[in-house]
């Protein structure tokens, strides 16, 4: 069975937010790390916030293309967030099964 990673690079601030979209969409579970880097700005807006945070999760392509449409109408226009899709192959993908 195909599946996609999604990785989300957002503001720490949106964390609990995307976290209960991904939930919503059928996600079930989640790596999370802090991450900091830099953009096509230069600058982070927030920086008071904190590093920003990175969440990978693992899904069904179809489930994967819902969240990317989700993130693009609700926070790509006004937070620095930035997701991305990639084909995996994982060992024991049925744990990915839904």
């Amino acid at each position: 069975m195909p599946l996609t990673l999604i990785t989300v690079v957002s503001e720490s601030l949106l964390k609990d937010e995307l976290l209960k979209l991904m939930r919503e969409e059928g996600a079930t579970g989640f790596t999370i790390t802090q991450a900091d880097g830099e953009g096509s700005s230069a600058t982070r807006v927030t920086e008071w916030e904190g590093p920003n945070v990175r969440i990978e999760t693992i899904l069904s392509a179809e489930t994967a293309d819902r969240i990317i449409t989700q993130l693009s109408e609700t926070y790509f226009d006004n937070y620095g967030v930035i997701a991305w899709l990639t084909d995996v192959s994982v060992l024991r993908g049925m744990k990915f099964e839904t």
